[in-house]
């Protein structure tokens, strides 16, 4: 059994937790963050560290929040601190992406280039034309973003084409074999 949930969460110099009704913000240098948590849950923040209870209950659920609320507060704090990151390669013959203003430009075998407008909290950097990378300070928004530009041209299993995490390692499949 999984025992996240009691863990206590230091919190680094200068970063500020607050909590209003069910909305926890968390302040820091990068800027602050914001999240809804569960009612059944409460937080309490006290001498440097934020500690999370749940009611008296041994319900399977309510202990899955339990863990889930921790972590996901941690990476508030976390974000808030350092930030997080996604690299993503293009792998292929003439694959390449650019940023134009607010747009991810990808050069990925279409027909035409697709273009991704970039959510207003994240930084999207190319490096090379054949490496993004993504960052911000939600885990969250960082790895959905990064999911969806990977949905574009996902890594096939026989050359191995593709949009892929940086290190993500492709199962190859065999192909046909002649008689």
């Amino acid at each position: 059994m999984s025992r996240i949930g009691y863990k206590a969460i230091q919190l680094p110099e200068g970063v500020e937790v607050s909590q209003k009704g069910n909305v926890v913000t968390v302040k820091g240098p990068k800027g602050s963050l914001s999240r809804e948590i569960s009612p059944l849950i409460s937080m309490t923040v006290a001498d440097g560290e934020v500690k999370f209870d749940r009611e008296a209950s041994d319900d399977k659920k309510l202990k899955m929040v339990h863990g889930t609320t921790r972590a996901n507060v941690n990476n508030m704090v976390e974000g808030v601190v350092k930030g997080f990151s996604k690299t993503l390669k293009l792998v292929g013959v003439g694959y390449r992406s650019q940023v134009k203003g607010k747009t991810l430009v990808l050069t990925v075998g279409y027909s035409n280039p697709v273009e991704m407008a970039i959510p207003e909290d994240l930084e999207v950097k190319v490096e090379k034309n054949t490496t993004i990378v993504i960052s911000g300070m939600s885990k969250q928004h960082v790895g959905d973003f990064a999911a969806d530009v990977r949905a574009v041209r996902k890594p096939e299993p026989y050359k191995g084409k593709g949009i892929r995490y940086e290190n993500e390692h492709i199962i190859r499949k065999e192909g046909k074999t002649g008689k």
